[in-house]
């Protein structure tokens, strides 16, 4: 059952991994490529911890895996806070 569950979560994450990343190619201004990269990357993330978390053995694995995933939601948070802000500064080029 811990098996499928990780299937099941990991494919999950996967489809919002390739869903960012189309919509990274995809859309056309920074805001809104900011906008499906974060949340898609982020909830994928989760996703595929959730799927990885079934299969840890200790607490120690399971705390070290949440602390890898909040750290990344920190992370991807605050550049994309810096990328917007550096978007908002620099003049449209065409």
């Amino acid at each position: 059952m811990a098996d499928l569950a990780t299937y099941i979560l990991t494919a999950s994450g996967l489809v919002f991994f390739i869903a960012g990343t189309v919509g990274l190619i995809r859309f056309p201004d920074t805001f809104s490529r900011l906008h499906a990269l974060t949340k898609a990357d982020n909830l994928g993330l989760g996703l595929i911890a959730g799927g990885v978390a079934f299969q840890t053995e200790t607490w120690a694995q399971l705390a070290m895996l949440t602390l890898i995933w909040v750290l990344a939601l920190l992370a991807a948070g605050t550049v994309a806070q810096l990328v917007a802000r550096a978007a908002l500064s620099t003049p449209e080029q065409k």
